[in-house]
């Protein structure tokens, strides 16, 4: 049987310590980190992370934020600033130990998502 992106990731207990790592590497990421620094509520912000990572993933976790034309509008993000967001989570997913299959998984979702966030 075919597992989803959701258990090859963990399971919403994998997602979380994903997101913690990604938020952690945000925030020191040269390129980003003053976006993330900025943001009001960052618990909210990670809680919104898990649950689009973990709804996106085929987990059974409803994603209650914006869509990601609606959430990114705006903000003018840069191809740069995409690809350094990218990067960081490339890198949480090396750290908890997710296969390069998953990785490139989820690398072709976020790239899907790439004309809602850049320059929108």
């Amino acid at each position: 049987m075919t597992t989803t992106i959701y258990e090859r990731l963990g399971g919403a207990n994998g997602i979380a310590r994903m997101v913690d790592d990604i938020m952690a590497a945000h925030l020191v990421n040269p390129i980003v980190k003053t976006r993330f620094e900025n943001i009001q509520d960052l618990d909210r912000a990670k809680q919104l992370a898990r649950e689009f990572f973990c709804a996106g993933a085929g987990g059974p976790e409803t994603y209650t934020g914006k869509d990601m034309l609606t959430a990114h509008k705006g903000m003018n993000i840069s191809e740069q600033e995409y690809l350094a967001v990218t990067d960081d989570i490339v890198g949480a997913m090396v750290k908890q130990g997710v296969s390069e299959e998953t990785r490139k998984d989820v690398i072709a979702i976020l790239y899907s998502l790439k004309d809602q966030i850049i320059r929108v």
